[in-house]
């Protein structure tokens, strides 16, 4: 993803690519935060830097897993999507990362299918989280208190729904690294309504 001409904050944001990942989810996050001035790098778990989306869409990521320090990002995002949860799931890179990410606090976003990955990991065990809803039972499952929420925000955790909740998700993820007058910009900006969607859950207003 370019680099904003103008940076807003020197935290950049992670957005993990794996072949047969859910591109309206990972773009449009990307897209809000360009907006928004903070930097997201599309990151390949794959051998290659083309990585094909569960619709066959061919997207050039900027790094591959091998290149980057996952630590030194602000926040590690996982789109959802199928095979592309999976293929993630199976990445050790980014099982280790998430875990040390929960031990230490640090912020994780994950939308569609992708919260999965956390619930069975433990990183979901009583905190507050969504999904698609064809994964809510397995977050559960996991320990997660269920919501249908497009966005729920648990402390340093951050999960959504699916491609038609990607927008807001991103305007979550802009408001937890600028704040809430950012989000009224892009809002305005972007010729959407001036307050910021209401419907989501917040344990926590955001990570500490």
């Amino acid at each position: 993803m370019p680099t904003p001409d103008k940076l807003a904050t020197d935290a950049a944001v992670a957005i993990m690519l794996a072949d047969g990942f859910e591109e309206v989810e990972a773009l449009a996050v990307a897209d809000v935060l360009y907006r928004a001035g903070v930097r997201s790098d599309l990151i390949s778990v794959t051998d290659a830097r083309h990585v094909t989306s569960s619709h066959g869409i061919r997207v050039v990521a900027d790094l591959m897993l091998e290149d980057v320090d996952l630590s030194t990002y602000a926040l590690l995002f996982l789109p959802g999507g199928l095979p592309g949860t999976t293929n993630l799931k199976a990445t050790p890179a980014i099982q280790a990362e998430v875990l040390r990410r929960a031990d230490a606090r640090e912020p994780i976003a994950a939308i569609c299918a992708a919260p999965s990955i956390l619930a069975e990991l433990g990183v979901l065990d009583g905190r507050h989280a969504t999904a698609n809803p064809a994964f809510i039972q397995a977050i559960a499952a996991g320990g997660a208190i269920a919501h249908e929420n497009p966005v729920v925000v648990d402390e340093f955790i951050t999960t959504s729904r699916g491609a038609g909740t990607a927008l807001e998700l991103g305007l979550e993820i802009v408001r937890q690294l600028l704040g809430d007058d950012v989000v009224e910009e892009i809002l305005a900006a972007s010729s959407s309504p001036a307050d910021p969607p209401q419907s989501s859950f917040r344990k926590d207003t955001r990570p500490a």
